[in-house]
C-alpha cells in the first residue's frame, strides 16, 4: 500500500508505538516557541573562527575585535554569536517566541525579567537556565537582516522524470552556502528532567525517542524534539537531548540547498585541510543527508539537506539506540563522531563516566553499560 504522508512513513520505520512511558509533550506548556533563533559560543581566536566559518558557508553579519556574528543566506537573525573567551564552549541557546506577549508570559511564570536586546539584534528577551546550567534565551521582535543570494538547488533527472535536457551538471567546489540554523544536540546527565523542562517551558514536542538496547523498560535515553506549530510542518528536531556522563554540547546543524552543495562544499573544506568527522550519509531519525566537520577548536558542526518535516499530529517513534542505526546509508559512524577516538575528548568523557556515578543524576552503572554497548554496536 502506498504511504501518503510523513506520518505513515514514520510509523512504518519505527514500528513501535508508545504504550507507556513519557508522552512526548506537556499538557499545558507555558509558551510554544516557533524556532531556534541562534546559538552563542565563546572562542579564543575569532580570526581563526572566521576563516573556518566562511569556508563552511556562513556570511559575516557583524565583526568587532571581541564579537563575530555569523549568518545564513535566509533573512532573519544571525545563526551564531561568537564572543572572545578563554576556551571554546557553547554558552547559550536562543529560541524565537511567536509573540512578545509570550516572552512576558514566560518571564512571569519563571520569576525572571524581560530585557531589551543590544543594538543590532533588537527586540526583547527573557533569560532562563535549563537543568544543565545552560542559558536559554527566548526572544521576540528581533531585527531581521535581509536575505542574501541563495545557492540554488540543481534540477535533477530522477528515473524517467527528466526535466534537465541539453545541460550538464557542474557544481563548483565552493563553500556550501548555509541557509539557516537547523538544530542543536546536547548531552545531559539529567536527561528526563531536562527534556521535561523544555517541553513544559517552551512547548516543544518529541518526534522520536531512543533507548539503550535491553533497557526499553527504563525509558528513553535520547529524544529528538521539534517545535509545535500546529498543522504547519516543523523540522523533525530543533533540539535533541541525549543521556550521558557529562553536560555538554554535541553538535549543531545547518541547512544547505541540496546534496550537490553539501558534497562539493565538503570537497572544498577537505582541500583546505579541515577535518571531516563523519559523512556523507542519510540519517534515520530526521532522514536528513548529513556531513559532519570539526572546526579548528574541535567543535562539531553538520551540513544537512532534505530533512523531515512533521506537524503536531505525528506521535513519537520509539527505537533502540545503536551506532549502526544512526544512518540508513553511508560510511560507518566514526570513532571521532562517537567521541571514542583516542585523544583529550575521549579521556574527558571516560573520566566523566566514572565521576558522574557518584553524583545525584540519572547516570548509573546500567546506563554506562548501555552507552558502551551503543558505541560498540
Amino acid at each position: 500500500m502506498r504511504m501518503s504522508s510523513a506520518t505513515g512513513t514514520h510509523r512504518d520505520l519505527h514500528g513501535e508505538r508508545r504504550r507507556e512511558g513519557p508522552p512526548g509533550r506537556a499538557d499545558n506548556p507555558v509558551v510554544k516557541v516557533c524556532g531556534l533563533a541562534w546559538l552563542e559560543f565563546r572562542k579564543p581566536d575569532l580570526d581563526r573562527a572566521e576563516i573556518f566559518a566562511q569556508a563552511f558557508g556562513f556570511g559575516v553579519a557583524w565583526r568587532t575585535p571581541d564579537e563575530l556574528w555569523l549568518r545564513g543566506s535566509d533573512a532573519g537573525a544571525p545563526c551564531l554569536i561568537v564572543r572572545r573567551g578563554p576556551a571554546s564552549a557553547l554558552t547559550g541557546l536562543a529560541f524565537a517566541a511567536a509573540d512578545r506577549s509570550d516572552v512576558h508570559r514566560l518571564a512571569s511564570a519563571t520569576g525572571m525579567t524581560v530585557a531589551a536586546l543590544p543594538e543590532g539584534l533588537g527586540g526583547v528577551a527573557v533569560d532562563l537556565v535549563d537543568p544543565n546550567g545552560l542559558t536559554v534565551r527566548v526572544v521576540s521582535d528581533t531585527d531581521e537582516v535581509p536575505g542574501l543570494q541563495p545557492q540554488h538547488a540543481y534540477t535533477m533527472n530522477v528515473g524517467h522524470d527528466t526535466p534537465r535536457v541539453n545541460a550538464a551538471q557542474r557544481p563548483p567546489r565552493a563553500p556550501a552556502v548555509v541557509q539557516r540554523l537547523g538544530h542543536v544536540v546536547l548531552q545531559s546527565t539529567t536527561f528526563q528532567r531536562t527534556l521535561d523542562w523544555y517541553l513544559r517551558h517552551l512547548g516543544l514536542i518529541v518526534s522520536d525517542f531512543l533507548y539503550f538496547p535491553g533497557q526499553r523498560d527504563r525509558g528513553p535515553t535520547m529524544s529528538f524534539v521539534r517545535c509545535d506549530l500546529g498543522l504547519t510542518p516543523a523540522d523533525h528536531h530543533t533540539i535533541a537531548l541525549a543521556l550521558g556522563p557529562s553536560n555538554r554540547y554535541v553538535h549543531s546543524a545547518y541547512q544547505v540547498a541540496d546534496l550537490d552543495a553539501l558534497a562539493a562544499g565538503g570537497e572544498y573544506l577537505r582541500e583546505l585541510g579541515f577535518k571531516r568527522s563523519w559523512g556523507i550519509g542519510r540519517h534515520l531519525q530526521g532522514s536528513q543527508i548529513f556531513d559532519y566537520w570539526r572546526d579548528p577548536d574541535g567543535v562539531l558542526m553538520e551540513h544537512y539537506s532534505d530533512g523531515d518535516l512533521f506537524d503536531h499530529t505525528v506521535e513519537p517513534g520509539w527505537a533502540p539506540m545503536t551506532a549502526s542505526g544512526l544512518a540508513q546509508w553511508g560510511p560507518r559512524a566514526t570513532k571521532d563522531f562517537l567521541g571514542i577516538a583516542p585523544g583529550r575528548r575521549a579521556v574527558r568523557e571516560l573520566v566523566a563516566m566514572l565521576t558522574s556515578l557518584r553524583e545525584d543524576n540519572e547516570w548509573d552503572v546500567a546506563r554506562m553499560r548501555g552507552l558502551m554497548k551503543v558505541a560498540a554496536s
